[in-house]
């Protein structure tokens, strides 16, 4: 992969901030941030260019919440014509302790990987990814399993519960936290970043030879605003008590290290999912093969999801072509086309 021009969301604070320094530190030509606010942006941009006395960082505005955002960014790069090599998809956010829908009609949980899906797919279409380009997209460790007070919704059971064992469906409901979903801001958490999951290994069935889609959790690092929406016990507790625990806690910039790290990554990886090693939330990343994570009907139910939500899809037909031609797409696109409800 050619180290010319990356770009960052949610790179205002944080592990984005963290991670688009490294990334001018690391020598990349174009370090495009983005953030909410235009302004706030543009003071990000000339912090990081003093800091590391490099004048290589280009603000743009995306708010992920809206789709017109992310359109006018899409049309912005067309204009520059300059392909992506390095797309990092961190922006991110803990859900309240009450559900908020956003007024896109997603659970605000969700969201993130609604906007992230809008500017992937959205590059892809417009041929502004370059053709070794690497995705890392944010996830977390509740997405594994085996966090304390973090779970994940059983998806196959769900959706034998409520949609007659239609996985995409159920998998629409947690994004919309429909009626049939009961909230909890862990579980909402934790259904998020198994989404990610799911969704990353989908794309990176449709992606073409040479780019590569890579799921990566940070690992634990409080010292973000990822939190800002929190609960008070979250934020003011649980989030201090973490801190003064060994492991539990790392800098910005050695949980970011994670993303720059995956960014080498090759091929034949495409579509994992990184974390921590069970039982850690620290400390090298590694392959996450639980079986939930690779239930094919999981991923595509995931992909198709969003599509539904979002209205977007990959559109050129070799891609389409390549995800149903080849034995791991057939295996889960038929995998999707009939489930069977499991435990």
């Amino acid at each position: 992969m050619r180290q010319s021009i990356a770009l960052v969301t949610g790179a205002t604070s944080g592990l984005g901030y963290a991670a688009a320094r490294l990334l001018a530190d690391g020598g990349w030509q174009e370090v495009i941030v983005t953030g909410r606010s235009l302004s706030t942006t543009q003071e990000t941009a000339a912090q990081l260019a003093s800091e590391t006395k490099k004048r290589v960082f280009t603000p743009l505005a995306l708010d992920l919440n809206k789709a017109a955002t992310v359109k006018s960014v899409i049309a912005e790069l067309v204009k520059r014509g300059r392909p992506i090599d390095f797309l990092l998809l961190n922006a991110g956010l803990v859900p309240t302790k009450q559900r908020v829908i956003t007024a896109e009609g997603v659970e605000a949980s969700q969201a993130p990987l609604v906007g992230h899906h809008e500017l992937a797919v959205g590059l892809l279409n417009a041929n502004l990814l370059s053709p070794d380009a690497r995705i890392v997209i944010t996830s977390a460790e509740p997405a594994r399993g085996g966090v304390p007070m973090f779970k994940y919704t059983d998806l196959p059971a769900f959706a034998a519960k409520d949609y007659a064992g239609d996985y995409t469906a159920a998998a629409e409901a947690l994004i919309r936290s429909g009626p049939e979903v009961k909230y909890s801001p862990n579980t909402a958490y934790a259904d998020a970043k198994l989404m990610i999951a799911w969704w990353a290994a989908a794309l990176a069935r449709r992606l073409p030879a040479g780019m590569a889609v890579y799921a990566v959790s940070p690992g634990a690092s409080n010292a973000t605003n990822v939190a800002r929406n929190a609960g008070p016990l979250l934020k003011y507790l649980m989030i201090p008590i973490v801190n003064l625990i060994p492991g539990m806690n790392q800098a910005p910039e050695v949980a970011a290290s994670r993303y720059i790290q995956a960014s080498a990554f090759g091929t034949d990886v495409s579509g994992q999912f990184f974390a921590s090693a069970m039982g850690k939330f620290s400390g090298p990343m590694e392959v996450q093969l639980q079986p939930h994570l690779l239930d094919g009907a999981s991923q595509e139910a995931a992909w198709q999801a969003v599509v539904n939500v979002t209205g977007v899809d990959l559109s050129h037909p070799e891609w389409l072509r390549a995800v149903s031609g080849t034995s791991a797409g057939r295996g889960a696109l038929a995998a999707n086309a009939s489930p069977r409800p499991r435990g």
